[in-house]
C-alpha cells in the first residue's frame, strides 16, 4: 500500500518536473506537488511483515504528557516539570524486540531519548512522548510536525486550564483526519464536570461525533481514575489488521489530497475549449496585421520592384554592370518597422490567449522561433516571385500574343519574298514566250515595300507590346508577399496546433495521475462497536 503511493507520488513529481520545465505550470505549483509528504507509521522503522502500533502523547506545556508516560513505564524515563518550556526532546518507550538502529534522516536518533521494557502486553506498541508544540521554542513545533506524519494513533493530552488552547486546536483541526484520536482530560483532580462537557462540546465542532476522553490524574492521592482504561483501549488497537486499517486509512486520504491538489494544478493548463478559440483568435489579429503590413510594404515594393526592372535590363544590355544592379536589387521588405508590428501581433495574440486561461510560456517558445522565420519566408518567396515573374513577363494572353508576333516577324517576309520571287519568275518565263513587257520599277517599289511592311509590322508591335520589366517584378512582388503572408499565417496556425496536442498530452498524463489517485483500494471494514470508529473523522 505505502509501495503504491510512494510510486504515484513519484510519477507526480516527474510530471510536475517536465511540466514545469516546458512552461505548463509556474514553479509554486510545481513546488506544490514536489512537496507531497510520502512520510507514513510504516516508513518509521525497518521491519518486515508485521509492525508495532505507533502512538504519541501530544498536547501543549504542562498539561503532563510526560507524567503520563512515566506512570505508563513505572518510572522516570521522560523528564517533567512546569518550567516553560518543559518538553524539549523526542522520548521513544518500546519493547526491547524492537530494534530501533535507524530513522529517517530528519529525525536523527541523537536527538532522541530511547527506553526499553520488557513487558509482552506492551511488545506491539511504541509510546512516544512528544515536545510541547505551543512552545516559545521553534524547535520543539518543528519535531511535533516531523514526527506527524509517523504517528498511528494521536493522545491529545489537555488539562482543565488549557483545553481551549488556540494552537492545539489549529493542529487538531489540520491534522484531525490523518490519524486515529484519543483525548485525555488530565489533572482532573481539579477538574470540573463543566470543563469536561465543554470540552466534549469542542471536540464536536471539530468533527468527533463520539469522541473517547479519559480524565485522569498524575498524583498518588487519588484512588481511581481512567488510565487504565487508557491503557487497556491502546492495547486493544494493537493489532495487525487495526494497523493494516490505520495504514490504509492514511494511504486513502494522502491519495484524496493528492488529487486534489493535482486537479488544482490541472486548472492552470487551460481548458479545451480555450485551445479550440486559438486559430481564430490568431486569425482575426493577422488579418489586421496583414492590412497594416500590405499598405507599409507599397513603397518598399515599387523601389524594389524597380531595382529588379534595372537588374534585369543590365543582364542584357551590360553584363559587365549586372554586378551593380544585383548589389541594388538586395533591397529588403521586411524590415524593423515591419518586425515591429509582427512582433506587436504576436504579444497581442499572446496577451488574449492569456485572458483565455491558455499557459503563455509553451506559446510563446513555439511562437520565438516564427519571430525569427518570418523575414526569410518574406524575403525568399518575394524573391522566387520577382525571378520567376522576370523570366515570364506579363500574362499568359500577353505572351501569346508575343509569340505569335515573333512568329509573323519570321514568316510574313518569307511569305513576301517568296510571292515577289514567283512574280519575278513568271514575269519573265512570259516576257520570253510572248511580246508582254517585262516587271518595270513599279513592281520593284511596290514588292520591296511589300516585304519591308511585312517586316517592320510585326517588328514594331512586339516593340510597343513589350512587357514592362518593372511592372512584371511589381506583379511578383506583390504575389511573392501574398505567398509569404499565407505561409506565415500557415505557420503559426502550426504552432498553435503543435501546442494544442502538446496541451492535450498534457491533460491525458495528469488525468491518468488522477485516475490512479482514484482508484479504491481494499478498506478492511472497521466495526462500529470498535473503539476505532469512535477514534477517526471521515
Amino acid at each position: 500500500m505505502a509501495y503504491d503511493y510512494s510510486s504515484l507520488v513519484q510519477t507526480t513529481k516527474r510530471w510536475a518536473e517536465q511540466a514545469l520545465a516546458a512552461g505548463w505550470i509556474n514553479a509554486e505549483a510545481a513546488q506544490q506537488l514536489s512537496d507531497v509528504d510520502t512520510r507514513t507509521p510504516d516508513t518509521l522503522f525497518n521491519h518486515n511483515g508485521s509492525r508495532p502500533l505507533i502512538v504519541a502523547f501530544m498536547g501543549g506545556t504542562g498539561v503532563g504528557k510526560s507524567s503520563l508516560l512515566n506512570r505508563l513505564a513505572g518510572k522516570a524515563i521522560a523528564r517533567a516539570g512546569v518550567e516553560r518550556p518543559t518538553s524539549r526532546e523526542v522520548t521513544l518507550y518500546h519493547h526491547h524486540s524492537v530494534a530501533i538502529t535507524h530513522l529517517p534522516e530528519q529525525l536523527p536518533l541523537a536527538q532522541i531519548k530511547i527506553a526499553e521494557h520488557d513487558n509482552e502486553s506492551g511488545k506491539n506498541i511504541i509510546w512516544i512522548d512528544m515536545p510541547d508544540f505551543d512552545s516559545t521554542e521553534q524547535s520543539n513545533k518543528h519535531q511535533v510536525l516531523e514526527w506527524l506524519p509517523h504517528i498511528d494513533v494521536l493522545i491529545y493530552v489537555v488539562s482543565p486550564e488549557r483545553y481551549r488552547d488556540e494552537k492545539a486546536w489549529r493542529l487538531l483541526l489540520a491534522e484531525g483526519g490523518r490519524h486515529a484520536w484519543l483525548f485525555v482530560l488530565n489533572q482532573w483532580d481539579r477538574g470540573q464536570t463543566e470543563q469536561f462537557e465543554d470540552f466534549k462540546q469542542q471536540l464536536h465542532k471539530a468533527g468527533f461525533a463520539e469522541p473517547i476522553i479519559f480524565k485522569t490524574a498524575c498524583i498518588e492521592s487519588l484512588q481511581t481514575d481512567e488510565f487504565s482504561a487508557l491503557e487497556s483501549t491502546i492495547s486493544s488497537l494493537a493489532t495487525g489488521h487495526i494497523v493494516e486499517q490505520l495504514e490504509q486509512r492514511s494511504c486513502r486520504i494522502k491519495k484524496d489530497e493528492l488529487k486534489k491538489n493535482l486537479q488544482t494544478t490541472g486548472r492552470l493548463l487551460g481548458s479545451e475549449v480555450a485551445f479550440q478559440q486559438l486559430p481564430t483568435l490568431w486569425q482575426d489579429q493577422w488579418q489586421r496585421t496583414t492590412q497594416v503590413l500590405q499598405q507599409g510594404f507599397a513603397w518598399p515594393i515599387q523601389q524594389l520592384a524597380r531595382r529588379y526592372a534595372d537588374y534585369a535590363a543590365d543582364l542584357l544590355s551590360n553584363p559587365a554592370a549586372a554586378k551593380y544592379a544585383a548589389s541594388g536589387a538586395k533591397l529588403k521588405l521586411w524590415d524593423d518597422w515591419a518586425e515591429a508590428r509582427f512582433d506587436d501581433a504576436l504579444d497581442e495574440f499572446v496577451i488574449n490567449a492569456d485572458q483565455l486561461g491558455v499557459p503563455v510560456s509553451p506559446l510563446k517558445k513555439q511562437l520565438s522561433a516564427l519571430r525569427e522565420k518570418a523575414p526569410k519566408i518574406i524575403q525568399a518567396q518575394s524573391e522566387l516571385a520577382a525571378r520567376q515573374a522576370l523570366a515570364n513577363p506579363g500574362n499568359v494572353l500577353h505572351r501569346a500574343l508575343l509569340k505569335f508576333m515573333r512568329l509573323c516577324e519570321i514568316i510574313l517576309p518569307l511569305a513576301a519574298i517568296c510571292w515577289v520571287g514567283y512574280q519575278v519568275f513568271i514575269g519573265y518565263y512570259t516576257s520570253n514566250m510572248t511580246d508582254v513587257e517585262y516587271l518595270g520599277v513599279d513592281f520593284a517599289v511596290h514588292s520591296s515595300l511589300l516585304i519591308a511592311i511585312t517586316w517592320l509590322t510585326p517588328f514594331f508591335i512586339l516593340k510597343k507590346l513589350k512587357p514592362s520589366l518593372e511592372k512584371s517584378a511589381l506583379s511578383g512582388l506583390n504575389k511573392g508577399l501574398s505567398n509569404a503572408i499565407n505561409m506565415i499565417d500557415g505557420e503559426v496556425l502550426l504552432a498553435i496546433e503543435n501546442i494544442g496536442n502538446q496541451h492535450s498530452e498534457q491533460i491525458k498524463q495528469l488525468d491518468g495521475i488522477i485516475e490512479r489517485c482514484g482508484v479504491a483500494d481494499r478498506q478492511p471494514s472497521i466495526d462500529s462497536n470498535s473503539p476505532l470508529s469512535r477514534m477517526l473523522i471521515d
